[in-house]
């Protein structure tokens, strides 16, 4: 290839100059290069001129080639404008390669702003240096804060949603389009006034996908009393696994019986019935929840919670036994145990740390004073039973296809809970007849003694049109969490450091 071929190849962006020279500095290159036009035009009055008042040189940085620094020298003229009370003279430009008062060319630019568009400031900065530009941080803030937002119409379908800028203190509203996932806007607060000034400023919405925050469903109905609102599907089926594990924790002392699990005795279970004894009685007199918690210095969610037990054996518990080193040898441990019951636990050490045990002594010791090498099988959790009554069938391990049936049999509220979950879970798919099927739903539940379930179904019934429209309309609110999820990983790229402009503007450019 031909020496001018390959300058015009690597420096191909600079066309519209003509390339006089390029030398080679050691730790960067300079290419030397004049415009190729005859004449330019007048930036005032529009007015074509190619009579030179005089040349001066302009120097700007180019995108780096062989991981070096380029340099481009430019001879630009100054011309005299032929337009009589117009400026006197004025400098020709070179469209597409240099910008007016810039150090840098376009094409450079353009890669400097998709670099700080991912990275801010000072990792931007960092990784330009790498990449042989040269930059502060603060340039790469202002080139950041100088790319233009995207400006759109006002789609029918949004998101709203809020997020914390500082936990418990300080947060912000974003709003998207909720069928092309575009950022709209990003609002200082989470107050009903912002969010409903906002609504009044931008009309057209139809359809609004929000939590099941109040503030938002009031704000939403002053702004837009016509408006649909959509609730998060996300957010119901998350109320309802929470308000099933309350179920399965409650029942505890029947599903325990089947698997031969220890229940929590001792001082901490006496308190515990003592407690309800004390709460039920209090509420035989009539006493409310507030006053209650009062008397006995409870907190009211502690109150409630004993007030929903109708007897006190619900409030027992099973031991928060997690997975332990000793696990894989428990069979091994029961057998022995059983044909030697006054076996030294330091032999039993000996021969599992033999089998590959990486445990301490004083661990094993713990696991057998808890009684789990005795077991039949390895302890299970409130939660975990949870869990597998809340996973899709399909979706559990080989050993884990009987056990849930097995336990959920105990009691009828429990088979009832079962029976309750499975039938909710088919009305997550949107579907028109899905809001007939809520409302049989709801009775279903309140047939059984199911107080956490039939307290889920009181707050269904008061944001009941969102609800519906949620389990009816294909319409969700999880682009808004997305976007929510990517909010967090910005401000822990800036480390809380950045003020709500730049970080409003890093989550408007996606």
């Amino acid at each position: 290839m031909d020496v001018n071929e390959l300058v015009q190849t690597v420096f191909s962006g600079l066309s519209p100059l003509v390339i006089e020279d390029v030398l080679n500095e050691g730790e960067r290159i300079v290419v030397r290069a004049r415009t190729g036009q005859d004449t330019a035009v007048c930036l005032s009055c529009g007015a074509s001129s190619g009579r030179v008042h005089g040349y001066h040189w302009r120097t700007v940085a180019d995108i780096p080639v062989d991981g070096r620094r380029v340099v481009v020298r430019v001879r630009v003229r100054r011309l005299v404008c032929p337009t009589r009370g117009c400026r006197h003279t004025f400098r020709e430009q070179a469209p597409g390669v240099l910008e007016r008062y810039q150090r840098r060319t376009t094409r450079l630019t353009i890669q400097v702003k998709a670099v700080v568009k991912e990275l801010a400031g000072r990792a931007g900065a960092r990784l330009l240096a790498i990449l042989a530009v040269s930059l502060s941080r603060h340039t790469a803030l202002r080139t950041l804060l100088r790319i233009p937002l995207p400006t759109g119409r006002v789609p029918r379908v949004i998101g709203v949603d809020d997020f914390a800028l500082r936990r418990r203190h300080r947060y912000a509203t974003v709003v998207i389009d909720a069928e092309t996932h575009e950022r709209l806007d990003v609002l200082p607060d989470r107050t009903a006034d912002i969010l409903e000034a906002w609504l009044r400023e931008h009309p057209g919405v139809d359809v609004v996908c929000r939590d099941g925050s109040a503030t938002y469903a009031e704000t939403i109905r002053r702004a837009l009393p016509d408006a649909v609102q959509v609730a998060d599907r996300w957010h119901a089926w998350h109320n309802s696994c929470e308000a099933a594990l309350s179920e399965v924790k409650a029942h505890c002392s029947c599903w325990a019986t089947v698997l031969d699990a220890p229940i929590y005795e001792g001082p901490r279970a006496q308190t515990t019935l003592e407690r309800w004894h004390q709460v039920h009685g209090l509420l035989d007199q009539g006493v409310g929840l507030l006053e209650c918690a009062r008397r006995l210095q409870l907190a009211l969610n502690t109150v409630t919670r004993y007030a929903r037990a109708d007897r006190p054996e619900r409030m027992l518990r099973v031991p928060k036994y997690r997975a332990s080193l000793v696990d894989p040898y428990r069979e091994h441990l029961r057998k022995r145990r059983a044909e030697d019951p006054a076996v030294p636990v330091l032999h039993l050490f000996e021969v599992i740390k033999a089998l590959g045990f990486t445990g301490c002594l004083n661990l094993l010791h713990k696991y057998i004073n808890q009684g789990r090498a005795d077991a039949d099988r390895s302890h299970i959790s409130a939660r975990r039973l949870a869990r597998m009554l809340l996973t899709r069938p399909d979706n559990l391990k080989a050993g884990q296809q009987e056990l849930p049936a097995k336990l959920t049999a105990a009691c009828p509220e429990m088979t009832h809970l079962a029976t309750c979950i499975r039938n909710f879970t088919q009305l997550l798919k949107p579907h028109p007849g899905n809001a007939d099927a809520l409302a049989r739903w709801i009775v279903q539940v309140r047939t059984g003694d199911l107080p956490h379930l039939h307290a889920f179904t009181r707050g269904l019934e008061r944001d009941h049109e969102a609800v519906v429209a949620a389990l009816t309309l294909p319409y969700s609110n999880g682009p808004t969490e997305g976007v929510n999820t990517k909010t967090k990983r910005i401000a822990r790229q800036m480390h809380g450091r950045a003020g709500f402009a730049l970080l409003r503007h890093r989550i408007l450019l996606g």
